[in-house]
C-alpha cells in the first residue's frame, strides 16, 4: 500500500472512529495526531531519499526513528495502539497488512504521597491567615477529613450531614457504582467538623439550607474542581512545593496505614476499592510484613480502627 493508497484509508479511518466507533474526542485526536506524524514522516522520508516506500516499511522507519529520539514509551504504546487499531481497519477493507509492533512494557508510576509531619504542618501550624482565604476553617476541614478517611474527591463532596454519626464517629459513603461503605475518623477530625458546622457552614447554609457537608459561601454544593484549588492553596505553603491533590492525599492514607500495619483486606474496606490487587499496589512503600493481622493502627490519632467492627 502506497502513500495516496494509505493516506485514502487514514482519513476514512478517522471518520470510522468519530461516527462508528464513537471513540471518545481524547482518543480521536490522538490517533489523529500519530497518525498525521507517520505520514508527514512518510512524506519527508520519500522526498529526501527519492523512493516510494510501501506502508509496512515506513511504520518500521518511524519506530526506528522514535527510539532514537528517547521518546516515552507512554507515548510509543499509545501509537502501537493506534497503527494496530488502524491495520485493523485496513484488514476490514480486505487490504492484508503485516505490522510487526509490539507495545513497551510500561514502568508503574509508584503512587506519590504527602509525608506525615508535612500533613501536621499544614493542619496543625498553619495559621488561618496564612492559608489565605475566606473559609479557612472549611478548607482545613476537607485537608482533614480527606486524610482522616482516605475518601475520593467525588465521595467527599457527596457527604450530607445525616451520613455523618457523630457518636460512632464514621460516615456512610456512597462510591462508585452506588456501592455504600463506612469510613472511620478520630477526635480531631470530630472537633474539626463540629467547628466548621457551627461556624463558617451555619453563615452559609442560611441561603440554601443544604444538606450537603461542604458549601460554598453562596450555600451552594461544593464541586470536585474547587476542592481541588482549594488543596492548591495547601501545596502553595510546602518548602517543597510538592503538588497536593485529593489522589495523593489518598494515596498517603493508604500509605501511612499500611506502613502503621494495618491488614490489607482492612484498607481495602476503607478505600471502597472493589478487587485487592488495586489496594496492593501500596504495598511498595509499606515497610511491615502485610501478612501479620494488625488492629488498632493510627498514625496521627487520626482514626480508631477498632470501630471498624461495626461497619
Amino acid at each position: 500500500m502506497n502513500y495516496e493508497q494509505a493516506l485514502l484509508y487514514k482519513n476514512d479511518f478517522l471518520t470510522y472512529l468519530h461516527i462508528e466507533k464513537n471513540s471518545s474526542v481524547n482518543t480521536y485526536k490522538s490517533y489523529q495526531y500519530d497518525l498525521n506524524q507517520l505520514f508527514i514522516f512518510w512524506e519527508k522520508a520519500e522526498e529526501e531519499n527519492k523512493k516510494t516506500y510501501v506502508f509496512e516499511e515506513v511504520v518500521d522507519a518511524f519506530f526506528m526513528s522514535l527510539y532514537e529520539t528517547q521518546i516515552q514509551k507512554s507515548s510509543v504504546a499509545r501509537k502501537v495502539a493506534c497503527f494496530k487499531s488502524f491495520e485493523n481497519y485496513l484488514q476490514s477493507c480486505n487490504i492484508e497488512i503485516q505490522l510487526r509492533l509490539t507495545i513497551p512494557r510500561l514502568e508503574k508510576k509508584l503512587p506519590t504521597y504527602v509525608t506525615i509531619e508535612e500533613i501536621t504542618y499544614l493542619l496543625d501550624d498553619v495559621s488561618d491567615e496564612q492559608l489565605d482565604s475566606s473559609r479557612p476553617v472549611r478548607d482545613k476541614t476537607i485537608l482533614e477529613l480527606l486524610y482522616a478517611t482516605g475518601v475520593r474527591c467525588s465521595e467527599l463532596c457527596a457527604i450530607t450531614l445525616p451520613d455523618i454519626n457523630f457518636d460512632q464517629k464514621s460516615i456512610l459513603i456512597t462510591g462508585k457504582g452506588d456501592k455504600q461503605r463506612m469510613v472511620l475518623f478520630g477526635d480531631k477530625a470530630k472537633n474539626r467538623m463540629l467547628s466548621y458546622i457551627q461556624g463558617e457552614r451555619a453563615i452559609d447554609s442560611i441561603r440554601n439550607g443544604l444538606q450537603s457537608l461542604f458549601i460554598t459561601q453562596q450555600g451552594a454544593s461544593l464541586q470536585d474542581r474547587s476542592v481541588q484549588r482549594i488543596l492548591q492553596r495547601f501545596s502553595f505553603l510546602l518548602g517543597s512545593k510538592k503538588q497536593i491533590t485529593p489522589h495523593k492525599i489518598r494515596h498517603s492514607f493508604a500509605t501511612h496505614l499500611l506502613n502503621a500495619g494495618m491488614n490489607l483486606r482492612a484498607l481495602q474496606e476503607l478505600l471502597g476499592h472493589s478487587s485487592l490487587a488495586t489496594t496492593e499496589r501500596y504495598t511498595h512503600i509499606s515497610a511491615k510484613d502485610l501478612k501479620e493481622l494488625y488492629t488498632n493502627v493510627s498514625p496521627l490519632a487520626l482514626m480508631t480502627f477498632h470501630n471498624s467492627n461495626e461497619t
